[in-house]
């Protein structure tokens, strides 16, 4: 692995920051900088977080710890979108595979923590 590109989890997330954040600009207007700007931050942090981590690889603790806020950040991310799809169904298309998604990139995220916990040095 020569680059936090290298990452399934990277990948993944970043995939879905990009279909994320212009799906949450479709809310209602009130919405854009309330629910809208929290999913479209949570979103950017579970990327940021990969990232950041991987930057501080060579410290196994820091990397870790950047994991679980990324983790963190995915399950707030699908809490929002939950939050949107109950509150305006139909106005985001695909919601329901945006969760989905998030759902297998916070197992995927759980997994890497836990290899980084075993076999990291």
């Amino acid at each position: 692995m020569k680059s936090y590109n290298d990452l399934d989890i990277y990948q993944l997330s970043l995939d879905l920051f990009f279909k994320v954040h212009p799906a949450s600009l479709l809310l209602p207007k009130y919405e854009l900088y309330e629910l809208g700007s929290q999913v479209r931050r949570s979103s950017d942090s579970v990327v940021s977080n990969i990232v950041e981590g991987y930057g501080r690889k060579r410290y196994k603790a820091e990397f870790i710890r950047f994991l679980v806020f990324s983790h963190a950040s995915c399950l707030e991310t699908k809490n929002h979108l939950f939050k949107i799809n109950r509150l305006y169904s139909g106005v985001v298309p695909n919601i329901e595979t945006f969760i989905e998604e998030y759902d297998i990139l916070g197992a995927k995220i759980f997994t890497f923590i836990k290899y980084v916990e075993e076999h990291w040095k």
